[in-house]
């Protein structure tokens, strides 16, 4: 059947690109919905962190110890998510009340989290400014979630509160420098803003890494110190449901999240196939061949 142009359907990858353009950037569950309905299928899932991006704990220190000559207000914001796996918009929502510190330094603490601040923009928020306070991801609207906090991050939060006055609520991380650069008078009422965090997070990475690291994948973003935070937590031998409730994920989405992060799997695997393989190798062992209990004799 002919359509004239002006009534012509909308192919749907035409559609798809369209509705993408007049959608928000981070609407995301929008965009899932419209691309299953549109083409009859999910997109391919992209949950799955590249061990790439994860830095280990002498490279972390060392992103986290440029940052405090670059910009110190902010060296306690990274070790907050290096350190307590806490995802950008739970540190940006962090407050003096959230702080259990022990008064020795060398032993651990707690941070008690109870919400996230988002960058969400003026046009979706009821009050109006581009920032919004919502509850943590996956939990419920008055749900904590407690992370530890170690003696490198605790003592990180101690030179942030002797050096840096607590914003509105007490509020750690508040933009204290205008667009203009021009320092902020207190009370600091705005959260701090993520465009100053990824630009100081770039100077790091310059800072801290060869060009080969600087140009690869390597922590690219702020929010892969939390990848190798949880990956750590991970390879350390701590239990799936402790990392599980520090993370505030799923028990069931680790493995499937962070499965290529899973150091010493592969070399685990390998050996065992090779163990079998030698079991029924009739070079091997003076020329008798063995039976494995896992591959019964005369199985291909």
């Amino acid at each position: 059947m002919a359509f004239p142009p002006h009534q012509a359907p909308l192919p749907a990858n035409g559609l798809l690109s369209t509705v993408r353009c007049s959608m928000p950037s981070r609407s995301s569950t929008c965009r899932r919905i419209l691309w299953t309905a549109l083409l009859g299928r999910r997109p391919l899932q992209t949950d799955l962190v590249d061990r790439r991006v994860v830095v280990n704990p002498t490279q972390a220190r060392g992103l986290i110890t440029a940052v405090r000559t670059i910009y110190p207000s902010l060296e306690a914001f990274f070790a907050c998510i290096y350190y307590a796996g806490m995802r950008p918009a739970e540190v940006r929502h962090l407050s003096t009340t959230d702080l259990h510190l022990p008064e020795d330094v060398t032993e651990w603490g707690t941070l008690t989290l109870d919400g996230s601040t988002q960058t969400a923009g003026r046009a979706w928020t009821d009050s109006g400014s581009p920032d919004e306070d919502r509850a943590l991801k996956h939990r419920a609207r008055r749900a904590t979630r407690d992370v530890p906090c170690p003696p490198e991050l605790g003592q990180a939060l101690r030179r942030h509160l002797a050096s840096f006055t607590p914003g509105v609520g007490g509020r750690l991380f508040v933009t204290r420098v205008g667009s203009a650069g021009v320092p902020v008078s207190p009370p600091y009422a705005t959260p701090q803003s993520m465009g100053t965090v990824d630009r100081v997070w770039a100077l790091a990475r310059r800072k801290a890494f060869t060009d080969g690291e600087y140009q690869s994948p390597l922590a690219k973003r702020p929010y892969d110190l939390r990848h190798a935070a949880v990956s750590l937590w991970l390879n350390s031998g701590v239990p799936a449901t402790q990392v599980a409730e520090w993370a505030g994920h799923s028990v069931n989405v680790l493995p499937r999240v962070y499965a290529a992060c899973l150091v010493g799997q592969d070399e685990e695997s390998r050996h065992r196939v090779e163990q079998a393989l030698r079991e029924h190798d009739p070079l091997a062992g003076h020329g008798q061949s063995r039976t494995s209990p896992r591959f019964p004799r005369g199985q291909p």
